[in-house]
């Protein structure tokens, strides 16, 4: 008698698919990504503030900075500069607050219509002042 051999089936490895799994990271990076709020975000940062008892004297700066790039110019903690002229009156300002802190967050905040020169412009003032804590937010 011969020998009775079992054949068996080998068939195909299991495969991993990638694809789906994919897919579902991008899913929840633009799920995260839709319901940030900017509010959420400030509201976050580490910023001392004084008590609200306590007068803060005229040499007092703030330590936080908030530039606003919009079509028409710009505006520096809510005082706004425009075009042509602007550009001069806020590196003056930018030099002047630079000179009481370096360390001082800077938050610069472009608008959809903003020219992107305008940006580059406002960096490198704050680079050239040695300014280091900067962020920068599309609007």
């Amino acid at each position: 008698m011969g020998k009775i051999r079992k054949v068996r089936n080998k068939g195909e490895a299991a495969k991993l698919e990638m694809t789906p799994m994919i897919d579902v990271v991008f899913q929840l990076l633009i799920f995260f990504i839709v319901t940030l709020k900017e509010q959420d975000i400030l509201a976050q940062l580490n910023v001392s503030r004084p008590a609200p008892d306590s007068q803060a004297t005229p040499d007092q700066r703030p330590d936080l900075l908030t530039i606003e790039i919009g079509r028409d110019g710009w505006v520096l903690n809510g005082r706004g500069y425009h075009r042509p002229r602007g550009l001069e009156q806020l590196d003056r300002q930018l030099t002047r607050l630079a000179s009481f802190s370096k360390d001082a967050s800077v938050i610069i905040k472009c608008t959809s219509d903003s020219p992107h020169g305008a940006l580059i412009q406002i960096l490198n003032i704050l680079s050239r002042e040695g300014m280091q804590n900067i962020s920068v937010f599309s609007l």
